[in-house]
Formats: C-alpha cells, sequence, structure tokens
C-alpha cells in the first residue's frame, strides 16, 4: 500500500449537493496543484512503469482529442513550454506528442478520461487512470456512459438521461466540475475494483480515510470530445473530523 495524503481540500467535501452536483468553473481552476504533487506525480510514474496496461487505454479514433489535450494542458500548466516543461517537483518531463496520454500522465495530477459521442451516448474512448476509486479502466473502455457508472446505486435512468444533455451542453472554454465523498479505509490512490465485486463502504464514523474526488467536464473546442478529468484528495478522517464535524454520509 502507498499512503500520500493531503491535509485539506479547496472545497468542504461534505456539503450535500443533489446529483449531479454540478457547478460552474473556469479554464484558470480546471487543474490543480497541491502539497501532495511530487508524491501524487512519483506515484503515477510508477503506475506507468508498472502498470501500463491497467491504467492507461486510448482508441485510435481518440487521438487526435488526447493531442488536443495536450496541447491545453501545456497552455495552462506550462504556458511557454512546448517541448519540455519542468514540473513544480523539479522533475523535467519531454513531451512526446507521439504518447499524449502517458505525457500527460507525467505533467498533472489528474487523472483524464476522453469520452467521444458515438450515436446517442458518449464512449470512454481514452483515458489515463492511475487513481481509480473502485473501478477498472478495462471494463469501462469503449463503454458508453450508463454502464460506465452502472455500479453507482443513485445513477439511476433518470438521472443518465441529465447527464447525457449535460454531456450534450458543454462548451469549450466553460469547464463544469463537482466533486464526492468517500470512505475508505485503505488510502492507497490505486483501487482498481472489478463491477463484479464491489466495494464494502465504510460508514463516515469508521472509516480511516475521506476520499474526496474534484471533477471537471470541459468540451474542446477542435474535436468536440468531453475531458473527464479527476484530482484526487485522501485526507485523514480523524484529523478532518478535528476540522468538521461530518453528517451521517456525503455526496457520492
Amino acid at each position: 500500500m502507498t499512503t500520500i495524503l493531503q491535509t485539506s481540500t479547496p472545497y468542504d467535501p461534505l456539503k450535500p449537493r443533489p446529483l449531479p452536483g454540478i457547478q460552474p468553473a473556469s479554464m484558470e481552476t480546471w487543474l490543480h496543484q497541491d502539497e501532495a504533487f511530487a508524491a501524487q506525480m512519483e506515484y503515477r510514474e510508477a503506475l506507468l512503469k508498472e502498470r501500463h496496461a491497467d491504467v492507461l487505454a486510448l482508441a485510435l479514433e481518440a487521438e487526435p482529442a488526447a493531442q488536443e489535450v495536450l496541447d491545453l494542458v501545456l497552455q495552462y500548466a506550462y504556458p511557454g513550454c512546448s517541448d519540455l516543461v519542468t514540473r513544480a517537483d523539479g522533475q523535467k518531463v519531454q513531451i512526446d506528442r507521439q504518447a499524449p496520454m502517458e505525457t500527460l500522465c507525467r505533467l498533472v495530477q489528474e487523472d483524464i478520461c476522453i469520452l467521444q459521442k458515438q450515436g446517442d451516448e458518449h464512449v470512454l474512448t481514452g483515458a489515463v487512470l492511475c487513481f481509480p476509486a473502485s473501478w477498472r479502466l478495462s471494463e469501462k473502455f469503449m463503454r458508453p456512459l450508463i454502464d460506465i457508472h452502472v455500479p453507482v446505486n443513485s445513477y439511476d435512468e433518470s438521472i443518465a438521461r441529465r447527464v447525457q444533455r449535460l454531456f450534450d451542453g458543454i462548451q469549450p472554454d466553460k469547464p463544469l466540475w463537482r466533486f464526492n465523498a468517500l470512505w475508505y479505509e485503505d488510502a492507497d490512490l490505486h483501487q482498481p475494483r472489478s463491477a463484479t465485486e464491489p466495494r464494502e463502504v465504510s460508514s463516515p464514523g469508521a472509516a480511516c480515510y475521506l476520499r474526496s474526488e474534484r471533477q471537471t467536464l470541459l468540451r474542446l473546442p477542435k474535436t468536440r470530445a468531453v475531458v473527464f478529468s479527476i484530482h484526487t484528495y485522501v485526507l485523514e478522517a480523524e484529523a478532518f473530523a478535528k476540522k468538521k464535524t461530518p453528517p451521517d454520509g456525503g455526496a457520492s
């Protein structure tokens, strides 16, 4: 188990919001860095080397979108850089445009998922997913939204329709974001789990760790694909409770 913890989140992860809990964001707040940057980036590099097939997938039709995401990340996270960047932890990263998802993995803390409209639904056609919260990329790759969310009990047909309408309405340069709150006994960021073996959900009072994902949706202006980015925070539940007494549950 690899333990990498933050001490806070830039939002209240226990503030209840009705599903899908979407709020407007901006391109300037699309990507985040926090005090766990160096440790998370080191772990991402290890996963990319040791678990490459588990954390990365890209369909041929998604390659232009992956290139476009890379361009946006360079524009907003590393302005002025095109061939070589120096990260906040001092590590240098060569920009490899023949491997855009691998390069993205080495540039930002966020996991990046690419969804493209096929028929009436958005399909997961590419991703770098180092820090899954109890799902497997191999089971969701090339599947539509409704299949991706099957294990989530609250994600019924009504919510699915609302989310699909939401995806259809996302505009370039106007990202949207939401958050969740998940209670875990294990602090490891890399938590793949098959949909056939769902995780036993811990209660807030008993769990050791609070895991929260800041999830952002962004429309790419050229390819029109939707980018779903995930910034993961893990905090000690006891330490978080000292700052704020949690209610019976959180967002999911």
